[in-house]
């Protein structure tokens, strides 16, 4: 294999790493404070470890009035619950948009493409006045819920783009052999879709594991807080006494973060790279 060695090449790859480096430099600095002892935190700004405290994650993981393990639970019920809800309204939902015929369809189809538009801090209040009603607040349920009724438009349309590349000649021969509308989507598209439906699964994972708005409104009991909303919560909790401490558990918490991305990296790229080409 030939190197590039062109001083044009050179300069561009060392920019890029330098780059690199920069942006990753917080987060390597987290991972090196969650092992100093906590007065060395804030005043040495290198990498260097001189005194290694690996206790920090032991007195972390007990720090709150439940074991770190209890959030982590939490936000794993969450986490799978708003990624069936996705992977199963969503499809629904992008089938109906891209193959199917109905009264008003590119009508509904511009509203749901404004709605990834709209904030969610504006319909946050009469969410919250629903589920209040409902008695669903300090529960999973408006967390998981919405998701069941394919609120997500980013992930409707992802799929959409993904169907609409999918030849109709399928469907068309699926109907020959005796296949209605649920059969075609459930034999014909759905084994299609995987790559898209792994998109779905791996933003939804990373974007509902990382919430801490929406968590933090509607869970009130700290034995149904999920990690972000723990991780505040440590802070109150110990003030500035145990920043080792704290950056151990945000260490912890990026670790399945980082597995879903390093193990669906090959079908994320694969998903959106198919998107919406015919």
């Amino acid at each position: 294999m030939r190197i590039d060695l062109r001083p044009r090449t050179v300069l561009i790859h060392l920019a890029l790493i330098a780059t690199a480096l920069v942006m990753l430099y917080p987060l390597i600095w987290m991972v090196v404070s969650s092992l100093r002892p906590g007065n060395e935190i804030f005043r040495e700004p290198g990498l260097l470890v001189k005194d290694l405290r690996i206790e920090n994650y032991r007195a972390g993981w007990n720090a709150l009035t439940e074991p770190f393990t209890r959030y982590l639970l939490n936000s794993a019920v969450v986490v799978l619950g708003s990624i069936l809800g996705n992977l199963v309204s969503c499809s629904m939902a992008a089938y109906a948009f891209a193959r199917l015929e109905f009264a008003g369809k590119k009508m509904w189809f511009a509203i749901m493409l404004l709605s990834i538009m709209l904030p969610i801090h504006v319909v946050i209040v009469p969410q919250y006045i629903l589920f209040s009603h409902a008695g669903w607040i300090n529960t999973f349920l408006p967390l998981i819920v919405p998701k069941l009724l394919a609120t997500d438009a980013f992930f409707v349309f992802l799929m959409v783009q993904f169907i609409r590349g999918i030849p109709r000649e399928l469907d068309e021969a699926a109907t020959i052999d005796g296949c209605g509308r649920a059969g075609i989507f459930l034999r014909v598209i759905l084994p299609l879709m995987v790559p898209a439906l792994a998109t779905t699964t791996i933003f939804t994972f990373i974007w509902t594991w990382n919430d801490f708005f929406g968590q933090l409104i509607y869970l009130t009991d700290p034995h149904m807080y999920t990690v972000p909303v723990a991780l505040r919560s440590f802070v109150d909790a110990t003030s500035s006494s145990s920043w080792g401490s704290m950056f151990a558990m945000s260490v912890v918490s990026l670790v399945p973060v980082f597995l879903a991305f390093l193990l669906g990296q090959r079908f994320l790229v694969k998903g959106i790279a198919t998107t919406g080409i015919k």
